[in-house]
C-alpha cells in the first residue's frame, strides 16, 4: 500500500513553522505497512489544494491531508474538498453541541466562525476528534480515499492513532514493513560504505540498505517487507549479526537511540555519575544529557571553561602547561577532565578543548583540531580529533565522539 501526504499552510512555505506533521505521519504509517511515495506542502488556495489532490490520486489510492480546518476565513480545506467531491455542507448537531460545550468550558462565546466548524460534508465519513473541534473527514470515490485532518499536531496525532489507522487497517490488507536502524560512530559515510561493500553486495534482494549520515555518526537502516513479520525480523537480525562482526567497535546501538541515552543507560546500570568540562563544545554535552527527563540521576553538572583563566581557576589546569602546549592539547584536556571529576565529585568526567572554527586555526593546529578526554578512578584516556571547517558540525561531532569515548570506558 502506497500513500501520499499533503500539508496545507502558507506558514510552512514561508518557513514560519517546520512541517513536523509529515515526518510523524510517515513514521506511524510505515509501522502499519503503508509506504509514503511523496510529501507535498502547498498554500492555502483552492486551486492548489485541488491540483495537489488530483495529482496524488493519479498515483496512489490513499492521500492524507492536514491543515486548513480551523475557524477562520483562511481555513478553506473543508469547503474545497466538499466542492471537489460534489458534496453539500450541513450542520452536524452533535458536533455543534460538542463545540459549544468546549467553548463554554473555557469561557469563550460562540460566534459564526465556531458555528461553521460544525458544518460537515453530507456524504463524507466523519471520524471522531476527541482532541479539538475540527472534524476529520474521510472522502472516498472510485476506490480511492482522501482523509483530511486538522493541522494542529496534538489533534492530528490523536486522531491518527485512535481513528484513522484503525479504520485504514480495517479497510486494507497491507504487507508488513520492518526497519532496523544500527547506529554507527567513528567512521565517515564513504569509508563505511567501502568497509561494508561485500556485506552489502550479499544482502538478499528483499532487504534495502540506506546510509543516513549526520555530524559524528551514521545511521544504517535495513528495510524489508512481506506477509510474515516474524520471518522478516529473523532475516534482518541475521544480517545485523554479520554486520557486527565487521565493525564491532563502531556500533553503539542496535536501535535508533541518541548517543547520550545509550551512555545514560550504561551509567545507570553501573550506578555511576558523570560531569563535563567543556571548552570548544560550549556546554553542548551538558545540553545533550539534560535534554532528557531523569538526567539528574546520573549527570551532576558541567563547567564551560572557555578561557584559559577559567581552566586554571576552576579546573586547576597548570599555567605552565597552557603556556607550553596551548589550550588545545593532550596535557590540558586531561587536566580539565580530572579537574571536573574532582570538583563535581563524579565517577566519570568528559572534557573537550579545540578549535571549532571558522577562524582561529594555525598550520600546527588547523580548524577542527579538537582534544577529548575521559577521567575516572581507573585513569584518563584522551584522543585527538581532526574534524571539519564548520563550527556547528565540529561542536556536534566532538560532543558525540567524547560521549562515545565515555561509552567505551563504561563497557570495560
Amino acid at each position: 500500500m502506497q500513500a501520499e501526504i499533503i500539508t496545507i499552510g502558507d506558514e510552512i512555505l514561508i518557513g514560519q513553522i517546520v512541517d513536523s506533521n509529515s515526518a510523524w505521519m510517515a513514521k506511524e504509517l510505515n509501522k502499519n505497512g503503508i509506504s509514503i511515495a511523496k510529501i507535498a506542502s502547498i498554500s492555502d488556495q483552492q486551486s492548489e489544494i485541488v491540483a495537489a489532490l488530483q495529482d496524488s490520486l493519479e498515483r496512489v489510492p490513499l492521500v492524507f491531508i492536514t491543515g486548513g480546518l480551523g475557524p477562520t476565513n483562511d481555513d478553506i480545506t473543508k469547503k474545497t474538498l466538499s466542492d471537489y467531491y460534489g458534496m453539500s455542507l450541513i450542520q452536524d448537531d452533535a458536533l455543534y453541541e460538542k463545540i459549544k460545550l468546549r467553548l463554554e468550558k473555557y469561557g469563550i462565546p460562540m460566534n459564526r466562525f465556531n458555528r461553521e466548524q460544525a458544518l460537515i460534508p453530507d456524504k463524507a465519513r466523519i471520524l471522531l476528534n476527541n482532541f479539538g473541534t475540527a472534524p476529520c473527514m474521510w472522502f472516498e470515490k472510485d476506490g480511492k480515499v482522501a482523509i483530511s485532518m486538522p493541522g494542529v499536531p496534538f489533534e492530528m496525532k490523536g486522531i491518527m492513532i485512535n481513528e484513522v489507522i484503525p479504520a485504514i487497517k480495517a479497510k486494507y490488507n497491507s504487507l508488513s514493513i520492518f526497519h532496523k536502524t544500527i547506529m554507527v560512530q567513528g567512521i565517515g559515510e564513504s569509508v563505511l560504505a567501502e568497509m561494508l561493500s561485500e556485506w552489502e553486495a550479499n544482502l538478499p534482494q528483499s532487504i534495502k540498505l540506506a546510509y543516513l549520515p549526520s555530524p559524528g555518526l551514521v545511521r544504517l537502516r535495513l528495510s524489508t517487507r512481506g506477509e510474515n513479520k516474524q520471518i522478516l525480523e529473523l532475516e534482518i537480525e541475521k544480517q545485523v549479526a554479520a554486520l557486527q562482526e565487521i565493525i564491532p567497535n563502531n556500533i553503539f546501538s542496535l536501535e535508533d537511540l541518541p548517543m547520550e541515552l545509550v551512555v545514560a543507560d550504561l551509567l545507570m546500570k553501573k550506578n555511576c555519575s558523570v560531569g563535563a568540562a567543556e571548552s570548544c563544545t560550549g556546554g553542548y554535552i551538558a545540553h545533550l544529557f539534560t535534554s532528557h527527563a531523569g538526567s539528574s540521576d546520573y549527570f551532576m553538572g558541567g563547567v564551560v571553561s572557555y578561557s584559559n583563566e577559567a581552566k586554571q581557576n576552576i579546573l586547576h589546569v597548570k599555567e605552565s602547561d597552557l603556556l607550553k602546549h596551548g589550550a588545545v592539547s593532550k596535557a590540558v584536556v586531561e587536566q580539565m577532565a580530572e579537574g571536573a571529576r574532582q570538583i563535581l565529585n563524579v565517577d566519570y568526567a568528559i572534557a573537550t578543548s579545540g578549535i571549532a572554527g571558522p577562524d582561529g586555526g594555525s598550520d600546527e593546529k588547523p580548524v577542527g583540531t579538537i582534544w577529548i578526554a575521559v577521567a575516572s578512578e581507573k585513569g584518563i584516556v584522551s584522543e585527538k580529533l581532526q574534524l571539519y571547517k564548520i563550527r556547528e558540525r565540529n561542536i556536534r561531532a566532538a560532543s558525540l565522539k567524547a560521549l562515545n569515548l565515555l561509552r567505551i570506558q563504561l563497557l570495560k
